[in-house]
């Protein structure tokens, strides 16, 4: 049974124009372009698509050119997180407006909060937003770990449906797993770690190497689903390489530069982010070119 939010999102870059101000335009474009090489739906405004750097207008605006560009093709879903419960509400409220299918909300950051802060939070939210939600969980940039059982009690909330989980813990994976129902879906917040946790029991990722390899991580997942465990395997093996070269420094910077030199500018990245080094562009140029099937993503405008 596919999942609610099926298999593949991807975490979407938020494209700029050369002065950083949005380039709504461009943003719709890729959307959608993203939906036809693979992707079930988009995460706008994640951490991918720098959300720490959009004011509220522009979340709102995002949301609404993006559900507007890709239609009842695939799945918008707005990531509202942010380190104030209040305005972490009213961008649920901004996706609501929208029509976005549903909401990516973030463990509230820099605050630290207790476990159950994070359970308070997530709450008072979640009752009163008709969204879906799907928790968010990355100590790595929020400081805190929402632990497994933290999202067991919120779990039980009729519309908390699932947890991108990027700690990097298998166990932690397992945990969660063994703690929730088979209703509660478990995604990969890392590329590199989708088959594994596949395997214990997660239901596909929020991927963002999907923007130039969806239908291979499409096919990878297909193949574990439906028991051709040897070549999903090998299908992650080819496309590690991809996996890594995106993490060679913060993201969103590989992938923004990544999808430059495949033809798909979006701008650069908004201060206190820089762009990608010309070492670094070196590297993702070897990835992309070793990509087993080359890239998914259609070039603008039809070009091959």
């Amino acid at each position: 049974m596919t999942p609610r939010f099926g298999r593949v999102l991807t975490a979407m870059v938020t494209p700029f124009k050369d002065d950083l101000s949005m380039d709504f335009d461009r943003a719709g474009e890729l959307a959608l372009a993203l939906i036809e090489s693979g992707s079930d739906g988009v995460v706008v405004a994640g951490t991918t698509g720098e959300s720490a750097t959009l004011n509220m207008a522009e979340h709102g605006e995002l949301f609404r050119v993006i559900r507007d560009a890709v239609g009842s093709r695939g799945l918008v879903i707005g990531g509202t997180g942010g380190n104030s419960t209040a305005e972490c509400l009213e961008l649920c409220h901004y996706a609501e407006k929208a029509g976005c299918d549903g909401a990516l909300i973030v463990a509230p950051y820099y605050n630290k909060p207790s476990q159950e802060g994070i359970y308070q939070h997530f709450r008072h939210v979640a009752e009163r937003t008709g969204l879906p939600i799907l928790l968010y969980n990355i100590p790595g940039r929020c400081a805190v770990n929402m632990e497994p059982s933290t999202t067991a009690r919120l779990a039980e909330i009729q519309n908390i449906i699932g947890i991108k989980e990027a700690a990097g813990s298998m166990d932690q994976v397992t945990d969660i797993i063994a703690r929730t129902g088979a209703d509660f879906a478990v995604y990969s917040g890392d590329d590199s770690l989708t088959l594994p946790m596949l395997s214990i029991g997660a239901v596909g990722v929020v991927s963002v190497a999907a923007h130039l390899a969806g239908a291979q991580i499409q096919a990878m997942i297909r193949d574990f689903v439906e028991g051709r465990i040897g070549s999903a395997a090998a299908a992650n093996a080819h496309l590690y390489p991809f996996f890594k070269s995106l993490f060679i420094t913060v993201n969103p910077v590989p992938v923004k530069a990544a999808l430059a030199i495949c033809g798909w500018d979006c701008g650069g990245v908004r201060l206190p982010l820089v762009d990608a080094t010309e070492s670094e562009k070196q590297t993702l140029r070897a990835a992309i070119a070793a990509l087993p099937r080359g890239v998914d993503l259609k070039p603008r405008g039809g070009q091959q």
